[in-house]
């Protein structure tokens, strides 16, 4: 059974435009990605999906495989299935390419849990820690049921709360690694719109709602940190410094 990693990789970010090629203690956060998909997977099986020549060119520079894509592509997923197109494999695995601090097991474990229940959209989640806030947008915040099904996802924070007698909930919060089959992947990329949910959240693992795909959260070993806004570097960098 063939899995390969995709890490979407766009230049023109509203945000932090060139955020793929910023350096993290000298090294591209891109290539920081692609070296943890390819501890996982291997370098044969780890691809940068990108429409801009200027990440092509760095990423090739630094040994790992390229494909090509549309510049009209609405989400990173809409990318992976531009390449699902192209590249044949049975799960193809979503990493997001700014999120540098990932840990190459928990990518094995939703591979393997996408084989365990192939009907399954495949999504990764974290407990969010005591110094993150929940109200913060740009932190996906997941709610599943008891076998780990996702409920909803919403960048506001749930569940809600009525009033603090029960306490505080334990919010959990998306990691952006995925994983699919290519029907799943087909489904989602001809649609060529997003749904109406995934519009008003900026949530693209919506979208499946709309064709009845079923998703399961999996609980990954370590706590992420993305790159969302320039600001978040320091606090990379300064995790990667204290664990050497």
């Amino acid at each position: 059974m063939r899995k390969i990693g995709v890490i979407p990789a766009r230049y023109k970010s509203s945000r932090f435009p060139g955020k793929p090629l910023v350096k993290i203690l000298g090294v591209p956060m891109i290539i920081r990605v692609a070296k943890i998909v390819s501890d996982a997977l291997g370098k044969e099986n780890t691809y940068v999906a990108t429409d801009d020549d200027r990440i092509k060119n760095v990423v090739e520079a630094n040994g790992y495989n390229v494909v090509m894509t549309s510049e009209h592509c609405l989400t990173g997923t809409d990318r992976v299935w531009e390449v699902a197109q192209k590249i044949e494999a049975d799960i193809y695995l979503n990493i997001q390419g700014d999120e540098p601090l990932l840990n190459p097991l928990d990518i094995l474990s939703i591979a393997k849990e996408k084989e365990k229940h192939p009907d399954y959209v495949i999504n990764g989640m974290i407990d969010i820690e005591p110094n993150e806030d929940p109200r913060n947008i740009n932190l996906p915040k997941v709610l599943v049921n008891n076998k780990n099904d996702l409920i909803y996802m919403s960048r506001l924070p749930i569940p809600g709360i009525k009033d603090s007698l029960n306490g505080i909930p334990v919010y959990k919060k998306q990691v952006c690694i995925y994983a699919f089959n290519y029907q799943e992947l087909k489904c989602f990329g001809n649609s060529n719109e997003k749904s109406e949910y995934e519009k008003h959240e900026d949530i693209e693992i919506l979208r499946f709602f709309d064709f009845s795909i079923p998703i399961k959260m999996v609980e990954t070993s370590s706590n992420s940190l993305a790159i969302d806004v320039v600001e978040d570097l320091e606090k990379v960098e300064k995790v990667l410094k204290d664990k050497s």
